[in-house]
């Protein structure tokens, strides 16, 4: 027989005190029943309903949630998520309880619950502009449908076309600003733009909050037909004086599965010695322990070569999951329940979280100004 302590608000107390004298037993009695008739869920919607939300959020190409947990944190809300990947999908109800829904292609906006804001990712993708001016297009409400339908930056632009949120965060790689000679982001932005929403764009790197050099840009918008005033937005600035190191999201005890072994460390060797001769920097990053390591990308799970640990007295070794999901920011408690491979697939996509949560608060000040005005 174990037992399982746990902390509850005095009004779910109260609740389940009720209920267990209505039926004349314990509030354990009461409990256990719950937990075998499957009634798990009524506890935690009588707890969730309890919480002080500033604000709801929808997370379209959610990945692993790592924007759901910046805005969470902040005070948020997730009211939908969207993403297809089904082993990301384990990921993200393993942690948040919720299993995102499919294809953001197949989601109607009639059946969208109201929210305030609008995160998440999108493919890059060229849109093409057959038979559609730059003046035709600028000219008409609707001239997104022609520049971006069939990519899946069309589906993002439909659900803010559909639900008008007073404001939406929009992350992608850096290259997503010089991708097919620039017409991609342009487009991107004379699209929002067209749909009346005050936008603003920055790259930033996720260095500032990580031992990780990670670049991404970040594109925040307001709805113009909500805010009664101006309106104003700054993404956040460097505020650690102490820059984080990669020796510190490092386990101290590490399975030897994760050293190179000979054969891969060697090729690894004479494949960057052949790009060095060249006179291209392709190549291993064996990281600096003190100092910040290159980008964690998706095809990390191949060999690691982007960012390896140096070990004294034998070969380098790659990052454990664990130190990967460090080196992103998540917390110490998230769950990896997926297999190693797909795990470095999911951190490689994922956001820096303590960024995005900065940004989220830069939001909030924002439309926190407009609440203020219309007191």
């Amino acid at each position: 027989m174990k037992q399982l302590h746990i902390k509850i608000s005095d009004d779910l107390y109260e609740e389940i005190k009720g209920n267990s004298m209505a039926r004349e037993c314990t509030m354990q009695s009461y409990i256990v029943e719950c937990l075998k008739k499957d009634k798990v869920n009524k506890l935690k919607d009588i707890q969730e309903a309890q919480k002080d939300y500033k604000f709801k959020f929808i997370d379209l190409f959610a990945g692993i949630g790592g924007t759901r947990i910046g805005f969470e944190r902040v005070g948020g809300k997730c009211v939908l998520t969207s993403e297809w990947d089904k082993y990301c999908q384990q990921t993200y109800e393993a942690n948040y309880g919720d299993k995102p829904v499919g294809d953001v292609r197949e989601l109607q906006v009639e059946n969208i619950p109201e929210y305030d804001i609008l995160v998440g990712g999108f493919p890059c993708q060229p849109f093409s502009l057959a038979g559609v001016s730059k003046k035709n297009s600028l000219g008409r409400p609707t001239g997104f449908l022609d520049e971006t339908q069939g990519t899946l930056f069309f589906e993002v632009a439909r659900i803010i076309s559909g639900t008008r949120p007073k404001a939406f965060l929009l992350e992608n790689v850096k290259n997503l600003v010089s991708h097919d000679k620039k017409r991609t982001f342009t487009t991107v932005i004379n699209t929002l733009e067209q749909l009346n929403y005050k936008v603003f764009y920055k790259i930033m790197n996720g260095a500032d909050y990580v031992p990780q050099h990670r670049e991404r840009i970040f594109i925040v918008g307001f709805d113009k037909e909500y805010f009664t005033g101006d309106i104003n937005f700054e993404f956040p600035r460097k505020v650690n004086l102490i820059q984080p190191k990669v020796k510190d999201i490092l386990d101290k005890e590490v399975d030897e599965k994760y050293t190179l072994s000979d054969k891969l460390w060697s090729y690894l060797q004479a494949y960057a010695q052949k790009h060095k001769e060249k006179g291209n920097g392709f190549g291993f990053g064996l990281a600096e322990l003190e100092g910040t390591s290159r980008t964690l990308s998706a095809r990390y799970h191949k060999d690691g070569s982007e960012i390896l640990i140096p070990q004294e007295g034998k070969n380098p070794r790659r990052l454990t999951p664990r130190e990967c999901a460090r080196l992103m920011g998540f917390p110490e408690d998230f769950k990896i329940v997926v297999s190693n491979t797909q795990a470095y697939k999911q951190f490689g996509n994922s956001v820096v979280v303590p960024l995005i949560e900065d940004i989220a608060r830069k939001m909030m000040i924002t439309l926190d100004e407009e609440k203020a005005r219309r007191l």
